[in-house]
């Protein structure tokens, strides 16, 4: 579902209508395929660069990390950047695969409060649930046999 609504080619059955100037920011589960610079890598994605660092910065990144190639990062390293690209991007609606994947109790709380400040419209898959209640505004649980809309807590 996150890679249909991202646009992505997956095979499925019925139909989905996303407007053309629909943009989405996806952040996918994989962190598998960075490589190189961190300033190549916002160059690739058509983003500022200090945007970027500055953003990386609030998820706890030191001024070093910056010049090293994030072939070397560890699997939260990774993940932080990916975060932050999605964070980085003008869209209308944020897809995020499992946001805290390898990512700590202080980087958790950091992601928290950059969702709650900047209030976007997300979809996303995750299965912290202290993390659902303060973040979600609604949850659906998809399950053999149809979904299903959850209470807040």
């Amino acid at each position: 579902l996150l890679k249909l609504l991202a646009g992505e080619d997956v095979p499925f059955e019925g139909s989905l209508y996303l407007p053309p100037q629909l943009r989405v920011a996806y952040v996918p589960q994989d962190t598998s395929f960075l490589r190189g610079s961190l300033e190549d890598f916002a160059l690739e994605r058509g983003l500022d660069g200090n945007l970027l660092r500055a953003v990386l910065s609030r998820l706890g990144f030191e001024r070093g990390q910056f010049d090293a190639d994030l072939a070397g990062f560890s699997a939260g390293q990774k993940k932080k950047c990916l975060l932050a690209v999605g964070i980085c991007r003008e869209a209308h609606l944020y897809v995020w695969d499992e946001p805290l994947n390898h990512i700590d109790v202080i980087s958790r709380m950091q992601i928290e409060e950059l969702l709650l400040e900047c209030k976007p419209s997300m979809v996303f898959v995750e299965h912290d649930q202290a993390f659902l209640r303060r973040v979600a505004t609604r949850i659906v649980e998809l399950a053999p046999g149809g979904a299903q809309e959850l209470d807040i807590w």
